[in-house]
């Protein structure tokens, strides 16, 4: 496999590379994670089986699309493939080594604000890609309303159904059937999303500069990117309050942040299993009590 990669990095640098030394690091729960050395350069690389190929073209897709915004940094991708039986991705090794300073953290607000200005006139994308290892559906919809109960949500609860969470889409139709509540007086943007931004998929570079990676991107609210970055642990005050100063929420987000949470859970449930569940029935019946 280490062949076939040294052989398509050189194909795509148009120069010769030969892969001096390999380094496995954490990749997560879902792909495996190497660092390439050779020819004084350094490359990230993550792995999977085969039949994930698909999960790491809408990766690098991704990334061009968030790279072409010019609003905020993300690794370089270089190529894609498969080989010995594992599907690959090859994207440039940043300089990162610790944490940031308060301006770094502020300038990561500023360029996801930034971000999320690229609009586009539906929502969705122009392919699926997935969330985690799940599939995400992205066919485009002129209905925000529309896309995330049928796309998001209502894709979630079924598939917790299948995995023997029945009563937890006999609670989410009901919400479903209500998501025009939320909406009231509110109407979204299309915006360029990350998708899956929690505090794993940011870093900040020895040089300062905030960059974000993993994406799952699509077009969506932009409320959906904020409200994960409070899921799991959350980001700095200083990350929400550069945020707010350069493009400001709507005073509603703090209600549906819950309904766009929700999506992320459903998700884990679907992936992990176990405690998630009792969380995504309580966020549903906290939702439920709003309407």
């Amino acid at each position: 496999m280490w062949q076939t990669i040294s052989e398509h990095i050189a194909s795509v640098l148009g120069e010769s590379f030969a892969i001096e030394s390999t380094r496995s690091v954490g990749g997560g729960s879902i792909n495996s994670a190497y660092i390439l050395h050779g020819d004084q350069h350094s490359y990230f690389v993550k792995t999977n089986s085969a039949s994930q190929l698909a999960m790491f073209e809408a990766e690098l897709e991704g990334l061009n699309e968030i790279a072409d915004s010019n609003t905020i940094k993300v690794p370089k991708p270089l190529c894609v493939g498969i080989s010995a039986g594992s599907a690959y991705i090859v994207m440039e090794n940043l300089p990162i080594h610790g944490g940031g300073s308060n301006a770094s953290i502020e300038q990561l607000g500023i360029d996801l604000a930034n971000m999320h200005r690229v609009t586009h006139g539906q929502f969705g994308w122009h392919r699926d890609n997935t969330i985690g290892s799940t599939p995400q559906i992205n066919d485009p919809s002129y209905s925000w309303i529309d896309f995330f109960r049928d796309h998001r949500l209502g894709f979630q609860y079924q598939l917790a159904a299948e995995h023997g969470y029945g009563h937890l889409l006999r609670r989410g139709e009901l919400l479903m059937s209500a998501l025009d509540w939320f909406f009231t007086d509110y109407q979204p943007q299309a915006s360029l999303l990350h998708g899956d931004l929690w505090s794993g998929n940011y870093a900040i570079e020895d040089s300062g500069q905030p960059v974000i990676f993993d994406p799952a991107v699509y077009f969506g609210d932009r409320e959906a990117d904020i409200a994960m970055t409070e899921l799991f642990g959350g980001f700095s005050p200083r990350f929400y309050s550069a945020y707010n100063d350069a493009f400001p929420l709507d005073s509603g987000y703090k209600t549906r942040k819950t309904l766009y949470n929700l999506y992320h859970i459903l998700n884990h449930l679907n992936l992990f299993g176990g405690g998630y569940s009792s969380q995504a029935e309580r966020m549903t019946e906290q939702l439920l009590s709003e309407v």
